[in-house]
């Protein structure tokens, strides 16, 4: 198997998909974005600062009601320039872009997610199992996002340091279920269990989790797991 590659994180002035944008500060990153004529979304509780121009409204979304449901608030924001708008988390940790052409996905965890461009689409999937152990029994949402049309950019952010690992078809490998961050549409995940014995008798001492992931295709992860960090 490939060793992991840190993704790149430092950016400045960059122009793609209509937008042109910056990564400010180290520790708790910040994203600037500069809009023209290419609106973007954002989860609503990340805005740091914005030009009085930009207007920001409620970006109306399918399926939203069902994640509420769930237990899990979901309020998308639009942003419409001209001027500049920041985004962070209030977390130490990595800001990147993963950048789309037409018919493009990428599968990203719960609250890893940034902003993205308006030409890039929004749908999610619950999943149960792993999560369900970790997380109180609520389970856990895979986010995913296709760009519909032209280029566009969706901005992830990460906990601690991200590294990704490009798996040949049907290579594996097992991460913790909060180390994740993205995956290729073309990886398949499944939960995993392991148990654990100790002694010499090899006594029940419990059991692990794992997300396993199948190639071909890439896979993001997180130095920092979210179940502990985020």
């Amino acid at each position: 198997m490939a060793v992991p590659v840190p993704v790149a994180k430092n950016f400045k002035d960059v122009t793609y998909a209509g937008v042109t944008y910056h990564l400010l500060g180290e520790l708790v990153p910040v994203l600037q974005v500069e809009l023209t004529n290419m609106p973007i979304y954002f989860v609503h509780h990340i805005l740091l600062w914005k030009d009085p121009g930009v207007e920001v409204s409620v970006k109306n979304l399918k399926g939203a009601f069902k994640r509420m449901v769930a237990g899990m608030p979901l309020l998308m924001t639009q942003a419409k320039g001209p001027g500049n708008i920041a985004f962070s988390f209030d977390a130490v940790g990595h800001v990147f872009e993963m950048r789309l052409k037409a018919g493009e996905s990428i599968d990203v965890r719960e609250h890893q997610f940034l902003a993205a461009t308006d030409n890039i689409d929004f749908t999610f999937t619950r999943v149960q199992g792993a999560a369900n152990l970790l997380l109180g029994g609520s389970g856990f949402f895979v986010d995913t996002f296709t760009c519909l049309q032209g280029e566009g950019v969706t901005w992830l952010y990460g906990y601690g340091s991200v590294f990704e690992i490009d798996l040949k078809s049907g290579e594996t490998i097992d991460l913790e279920p909060g180390s994740w961050v993205y995956k290729d549409k073309t990886v398949t995940m499944q939960t995993v269990f392991q148990k654990l014995s100790s002694g010499f008798l090899a006594s029940n001492a419990g059991q692990m989790v794992y997300n396993r992931f199948t190639g071909p295709g890439r896979v993001g992860m997180q130095s920092l797991s979210l179940f502990f960090g985020g």
